[in-house]
């Protein structure tokens, strides 16, 4: 990383040097016209002539002087060598427009890269392979396009890794106020989470929006949304790659299960970032974060003049973590005593158009539904286009609920079912009026079920804590070792995981043991190579004599010498699945899920990284579709909630004890029986590695 006073000149200039090809070059220069730049431009070019009004230095050392910013569209061999000489006259930086670095993933790419970063000795530079940036609040555009937007007082800083979607941003007609946007290209020297944690530091930057293909260096990344929480700026962020496959070989069902994607989600829940599926949704998310920050929670209240957009409005919102929860019967009847029998008093909340003429009983509707202590109120109304209509009727309805949501603990915004029909006008006076203009009914929704779990995260206080080994198994040359399931449950259970009484015996002993633990019990073939014995046959259950023991002992006696003879739990309420995988990028993470051999036909897991505390593990489990049946189904008894979290504990605890060997470790069937009678892990797969 850069030095952050060496960054902050570099994106704050007042001397830019434009290097290279005219057209890029032009734009540039263009840019810098059209956002109002007042300092100095200097053009860079081996050969293009010099004219009255534009002088063309042949050099970098030719320049006055020291440039704070340059910008390269030179050919990709040639970079390097200006960059050295950027660096020899003591310039503050540069974006590097020029591309077939890297990125295009093979060795000469490589190579230059290598070069690029070693002429570039200590100077910050975005890119290689990077559309350049827009510094709103200081005037300055170093991006080879067109430039487009205001100069807010306050805005978001938005941080693309894709030059095309940085300019989709900026084009946005949602009065969204961008206070910088950059583009990072190769993040080979600036990254996103550099730029975070320096922007921390700027009181204008009210909140941050991120379009991440691949984080480049996930522990400064944590550290830099942990930073933006501290101080109050929150995230909200687009990562692609939602569907791909998770690279790494996966011995375990955890491992299958627990996908690079899923990951991701968990580190964004629990640190407080707003994952958006879409642009719109990134663009209304920020405004909510721009306004007042994140809201308390998912409690809301919608209405509007329309039953249609009442209905739409549930529907639309049905697998959203929103709360629609009733408007409590202070409010309710003053709400009743206001519109009468006519109208049914509920969330989401048809006010009908009864009082629309009539703005004092107005006021005192909006004004009961802001009091009802829910953490965001919307009013759904679609404006027509100015100009083209009279708007008179809205505008006066609009600046009702302005007025009614000054000095409001719940926050407000205005939501309109389609992007268009909330124009660039209204949406002013919302925002200077302190009420969020929000466009289109579904990015409005998410926008706010986004804002609400990050409020809960922030008031939770748990930011995720990582924990990495000192190094991967495969820097360390480390060979790795599974261990059998014997050793594995002897292990878990130093660590106060329960298992079920058992006998490691040879296939000729196997019915003695089976009698003297007690029937039934289950015999199962042990070995290192036995990962999946249901697959292979290598287990027998429900064995209950003496006779079928000796039996299924000759039989799994052909597959391993070593036979594990345990007592069967035959009162178990759910299998579950209890394991530990450790992420390329957010190192180790437990995930809790529905087990037993449906484990992954189900595919019902949730990711935790660390702190893991009982109060996080049980939140976890409330999140899966089995715990219903842990809570007790149509009459089946509730299973022992208690000792599923401590059995969690105990093989987290084991997992961070070893974070250093730990390759993964999978616990599968955990049988939690009823309420009081415990859990136990029956089956045990651990991956160690060894010198």
């Amino acid at each position: 990383m850069a030095e952050p006073a060496a960054i902050r000149r570099l994106i704050a200039p007042r001397s830019i040097a434009l290097i290279g090809a005219g057209a890029w070059t032009d734009a540039v220069a263009a840019g810098c016209t059209a956002i109002g730049f007042g300092g100095t431009i200097w053009r860079v070019h081996p050969s293009k002539p010099s004219t009255a009004s534009r002088t063309y230095y042949r050099s970098v050392d030719a320049l006055p002087g020291p440039p704070d910013a340059a910008f390269l569209a030179v050919p990709n061999h040639e970079a390097p060598a200006v960059a050295a000489a950027l660096a020899r006259r003591g310039a503050g930086g540069f974006v590097c427009f020029s591309s077939g670095f890297s990125e295009t993933g093979t060795d000469q790419g490589a190579l230059l890269t290598r070069e690029l970063e070693k002429s570039a000795d200590a100077l910050p530079f975005f890119g290689p392979n990077c559309y350049g940036f827009v510094n709103y609040f200081d005037r300055v555009a170093m991006m080879p396009d067109q430039v487009v937007g205001a100069t807010p007082e306050r805005g978001v800083a938005l941080i693309c890794q894709s030059g095309t979607i940085a300019l989709t941003l900026m084009f946005n007609d949602r009065s969204l106020p961008i206070g910088y946007l950059f583009t990072v290209g190769n993040q080979t020297r600036i990254a996103v989470e550099d730029l975070i944690d320096i922007l921390c530091d700027d009181p204008r930057v009210s909140a941050f929006g991120l379009y991440l293909e691949g984080i480049r260096d996930p522990r400064r990344f944590a550290e830099a949304a942990a930073r933006a929480r501290a101080v109050g700026k929150p995230i909200a962020v687009i990562k692609s790659g939602r569907t791909a496959a998770a690279a790494r070989t996966a011995h375990s069902h955890t491992g299958a299960l627990a996908g690079a994607d899923a990951i991701f989600d968990a580190f964004c829940r629990q640190a407080g970032l707003a994952r958006c599926e879409t642009l719109g949704t990134l663009c209304e998310t920020l405004k909510v974060f721009h306004a007042g920050g994140p809201i308390g929670g998912g409690k809301v209240l919608v209405m509007g003049a329309s039953g249609g957009d009442m209905a739409m409005t549930a529907d639309v919102a049905r697998d959203l973590a929103l709360d629609f929860a009733p408007i409590p019967a202070p409010q309710a009847a003053v709400l009743h005593g206001l519109l009468g029998d006519r109208v049914t008093v509920a969330n989401p909340f048809d006010i009908h158009t009864y009082l629309w003429f009539d703005p004092p009983a107005l006021r005192k509707v909006f004004a009961a539904v802001l009091d009802s202590g829910y953490d965001a109120a919307g009013f759904m109304l679609d404006c027509p286009p100015d100009g083209e209509a009279d708007t008179a009727a809205f505008d006066a309805v609009i600046d009702v609920f302005i007025e009614s949501a000054r000095g409001a603990a719940t926050r407000a915004a205005l939501i309109a079912s389609l992007p268009e029909t909330l124009g660039a006008r209204i949406r002013a006076r919302c925002q200077s009026g302190g009420v969020v203009p929000l466009q289109g009914q579904r990015e409005a929704l998410e926008a706010l079920a986004l804002a609400g779990a990050v409020g809960q995260a922030w008031r939770g206080g748990l930011a995720p804590e990582p924990l990495w080994p000192a190094r991967s198994p495969a820097e360390a040359g480390l060979r790795t070792r599974t261990w059998t399931e014997y050793e594995g449950k002897a292990a878990l259970a130093q660590f106060g995981v329960a298992v079920p009484r058992s006998v490691l015996a040879a296939p000729s002993a196997a019915a003695g043991a089976a009698a003297s633990l007690g029937f039934p019990v289950v015999i199962k073939a042990v070995g290192s190579q036995l990962e999946h014995k249901t697959e292979l046959g290598a287990v027998v259950l429900g064995i209950n004599n003496a006779a079928y023991a000796a039996a299924a002992a000759e039989r799994l006696g052909a597959l391993s010498q070593s036979l594990l003879v345990e007592e069967m739990i035959a009162d178990g309420v759910a299998e579950m699945l209890i394991g530990v995988i450790v992420d390329p990028q957010f190192g180790q993470v437990l995930v809790l899920g529905a087990g037993g051999v449906l484990a992954e036909l189900m595919a019902d897991t949730v990711s935790l990284l660390p702190p893991w505390t009982a109060e996080s593990i049980e939140a976890g489990l409330r999140r899966l579709r089995i715990w219903r049946l842990l809570e007790g189904l149509r009459g089946k008894p509730a299973a022992d909630i208690g000792a599923l979290v401590g059995a969690a504990i105990g093989i987290a605890h084991y997992a961070a004890a070893h974070r250093d060997r730990l390759v993964e470790m999978d616990v599968n069937p955990l049988i939690v029986r009823p309420a009081g009678c415990g859990a136990q892990a029956v089956d045990a797969l651990i991956r160690l590695t060894e010198e």
